[in-house]
Parts: C-alpha cells; sequence; structure tokens
C-alpha cells in the first residue's frame, strides 16, 4: 500500500527542515556580532603598531610584540572561552594612528593593541578595556636645546603624528599662547622620530612613554632628551567595537583574571623595567594611580575590590 501526503504536510516538513538547517548553519547564535565573526572564521585579527615601544612594535625579525599584544592575547585566552573555541588562531594586521579607529569600526581588526588614548570624544566610536597605562603629551628636543616648555618654542617647528591626541594638544596650546608653531604632521612615530633626528622639526610632540621608547630603541640617550611638564593626560586602554555588551564583559572578565592572578604588575614590570627582547631597557617604573587600577582589578579573595 503506497501512502500520499498531503500539500500541507509536505510544506510542514520542508518548513521544519529549513529551519534545522538554519539552526545547524548558525553555531554562533546568541553571541554578539564580533564574537560570532571570530566563531565563524576561527581567527581573532590583532591590530598592531610598528613603532610604540613597549606598547606595540616588531622585533628583529619583524614579529609583532609588546605590552600590548600581551594583554590582547590574554583577551583572546577569554574569547575561546566564550565562543567554545580554545584553539583560535591570531591575526596580526597592521595599523596606523590615523587609520587604527577606522579598522575597529569597520571590523578591520577586533582588538586594537598599541598605545590609544581613551577619551570622550573616541568612546563615541569605539570602546575601550579597563586602564592599562596613563602617560600625557611631553616634547622631544636634543640635548642641546635649552628650551623646556611649549613657550620656549614659539615660531618653531613642532612635528606630531597624525591622528594623536598629541596633535590636538599642541593645536590648543599654540591657540591658548598664540606661539605661531609651525605644527607639521607625519604619518607614524618612526617618520616624526626621524624629522627631529634630520633636522627637519624642533621638537617632537607625543606621549612621553612614547618618546621614552623610541630613545631607547634607538639607543640616542645622548642625543636626544624629554622635557616639560605634560600638555594632556592619556589613558590607554585596549580598543574594540562599541555596542556589544558580551564583547566588552569578555574583556573586563580578562583584565580581572589577570588582576586577580596578580599577573598585571609583573606583565607590567616585564616590558617597563626589564630588559626588551630587541634588548633595550625602559627603565620605567609602574606609577601608582596605575598600580591602583590594578589593584581594583583583583576579584581574588585577599583582593581589594
Amino acid at each position: 500500500m503506497r501512502y500520499y501526503l498531503t500539500g500541507s504536510i509536505t510544506g510542514l516538513l520542508a518548513a521544519l527542515l529549513l529551519a534545522t538547517s538554519a539552526q545547524a548553519q548558525a553555531p554562533a547564535e546568541g553571541l554578539s556580532p564580533t564574537l560570532a565573526a571570530i566563531k565563524k572564521a576561527h581567527v581573532v585579527k590583532l591590530g598592531y603598531r610598528e613603532s610604540s615601544p613597549p606598547f606595540s612594535f616588531l622585533d628583529q625579525a619583524g614579529r609583532p610584540i609588546g605590552y600590548s599584544l600581551e594583554l590582547c592575547e590574554a583577551i583572546v585566552e577569554d574569547i575561546g572561552i566564550e565562543v567554545d573555541d580554545p584553539q583560535l588562531k591570531i591575526e596580526y594586521v597592521k595599523v596606523t594612528s590615523d587609520d587604527r579607529i577606522p579598522a575597529v569600526v569597520d571590523g578591520k581588526i577586533d582588538l586594537e593593541c598599541g598605545s590609544t588614548t581613551a577619551n570622550a570624544e573616541r568612546r563615541k566610536q569605539v570602546a575601550f578595556s579597563p586602564l592599562m597605562f596613563v602617560a600625557g603629551t611631553k616634547l622631544m628636543v636634543p640635548k642641546t636645546t635649552t628650551g623646556t616648555a611649549p613657550t620656549d618654542f614659539k615660531g618653531k617647528t613642532i612635528v606630531v603624528t597624525k591622528g594623536t591626541t598629541n596633535e590636538q594638544a599642541m593645536h590648543a596650546v599654540d591657540k591658548k599662547f598664540n606661539l605661531g608653531l609651525n605644527i607639521v604632521v607625519s604619518p607614524d612615530h618612526e617618520q616624526s622620530y626621524q624629522m627631529l633626528v634630520d633636522g627637519k622639526a624642533d621638537a617632537f610632540a607625543t606621549d612621553d612613554i612614547l618618546l621614552s621608547g623610541l630613545i631607547a630603541r634607538h639607543k640616542s640617550q645622548d642625543r636626544f632628551r624629554v622635557v616639560g611638564d605634560y600638555l594632556s593626560y592619556d589613558p590607554y586602554g585596549i580598543m574594540f567595537r562599541k555596542g556589544e555588551p558580551q564583547l566588552a564583559a569578555v574583556v573586563e572578565r580578562a583584565f580581572r583574571r589577570l588582576g586577580s592572578n596578580r599577573d598585571l604588575i609583573p606583565l607590567y614590570n616585564k616590558w617597563f623595567v626589564a630588559r626588551l627582547p630587541t634588548g633595550e631597557r625602559m627603565g620605567v617604573s609602574i606609577s601608582p594611580q596605575l598600580e591602583e587600577s590594578f589593584k581594583v582589578l583583583d576579584d581574588s579573595a585577599g583582593g581589594t575590590n
């Protein structure tokens, strides 16, 4: 005996099969867009900088290394737990000070692991991790230069790196004191440094720690020094896409894991106090403000939080 399905039953089965198929093709269901894309590709894209030691720079073999990258790699571990994929691969993507924010917004990278200031203006476009460093704008000048304050450089040429808060800070100082500065812009920190070396600028303005990192990297302590008071306040964070609470929770959880395991201060000392893998030594002890920020992330029984 042969049985025939009516049209309605056939349609119902077809719909069930389609639903089952759709469910099977959506393993990332319930994940935020970034985490879903990571789960699908099995890859986390980390944005790095080529010349922001010790945060993000290249070693002698041309591989991205640094303090910020180690923090990002710790976040990748927690992302792996969140998406149930402990074998996630990392793809390193070069970014610059000028294109780093669009790279995050447009999905070119998942985490930006550089030396980026987490300010209110940028938070309109992207999200940031808990505090990982505090810096501020200062000036790098030749050791033969007697001036230390911006007012000592009236009418002089100051180089800044494009897309940085330091560029904004120098324009604000120029306007405030009517200095008539010639503020020139270069594409990255290395080229800004080279302009100073070549005598095309009288000073290079960027975050003090980056200036110290460049001097250490080029072993130019006998030629240049960092001078002046802070011209801006620049709290650093790892940057990621805005509007994804689940991703934000994963980033926060990674920092709290490091804080509770007492890993943050040793990690800081590895990159700022000890000798770097490239041979230089920064010799910059952790500030009381940053140390206290790290302690607040300690959720362990003996922690301060």
